[in-house]
């Protein structure tokens, strides 16, 4: 399942029950194969938002309203530093990035990270990690052998598993700003880039409170790493 499936197009029927509310989001994504570019907060027709007499659901929520358009993006911006925290002035962070998950992984753990490609960059990574083990290596090659890639797998018992490569697009650009976000959910990773959907990465490290270490490192800077909670 790619997170289009999971984000509510109309053209899919295997819909995912129960799923969170994206809350309101002021940009206007459009998510691939969306056949109309939908309406956000504040315009006519559409369902209100978070403390307004009703706030729209993934399909198959009891009780709630069909989203017949795709959701938004989680929240307002992060804020800079590790988990956002508010008391802390913007600076760049330090790469490489390492950020302890004190309760580990878990369903509907939403992480952001909001940097830039250095501009000679030949490749960057994100890892989550069990100790030594990586549950969900991330590694966008900007020149590999004269072709992009992004390249992702897992590390157990220092093995490397089977690479996943395919994709649709390569969203990153050396020299420029990205937005990345990743969304933990009971079965796999999901990752969109520049609020669209990009990839999703089935668990191979199923037990995910052990999932305990997000790390970052080669040719990015960073400018916040936000982890929340999708109500």
């Amino acid at each position: 399942m790619n997170l289009s499936d999971a984000l509510d197009f109309p053209q899919q029927n295997n819909q995912q029950a129960g799923g969170p509310v994206w809350p309101g989001q002021p940009a206007n994504p459009t998510w691939p194969g969306q056949p109309a570019n939908p309406t956000w907060p504040a315009q006519p027709n559409q369902p209100a938002w978070p403390g307004q007499p009703y706030q729209p659901a993934w399909p198959g929520q009891p009780g709630q309203p069909g989203q017949p358009t795709a959701p938004g993006w989680p929240g307002p911006a992060p804020q800079t530093g590790p988990y956002g925290a508010p008391a802390q002035a913007p600076r760049a962070l330090t790469v490489p990035f390492d950020l302890p998950l004190q309760s580990g992984a878990y369903n509907k753990m939403l992480i952001t990270i909001v940097g830039e490609v250095k501009p000679n960059a030949n490749n960057f990574t994100v890892n989550l990690k069990r100790g030594n083990d990586i549950a969900f290596h991330l590694n966008p090659r900007f020149n590999e052998g004269g072709k992009r890639a992004i390249v992702r797998n897992s590390m157990i018992g220092n093995q490397w598993g089977r690479e996943e490569r395919e994709l649709p697009s390569f969203p990153f650009v050396p020299g420029k700003p990205f937005e990345m976000k990743i969304l933990c959910t009971d079965t796999e990773f999901k990752v969109a880039v520049n609020k669209s959907h990009l990839l999703e990465f089935k668990h191979r490290i199923r037990e995910l409170n052990q999932i305990r270490a997000l790390s970052i490192f080669s040719d990015v800077t960073l400018s916040s790493v936000n982890v929340e909670t999708l109500q």
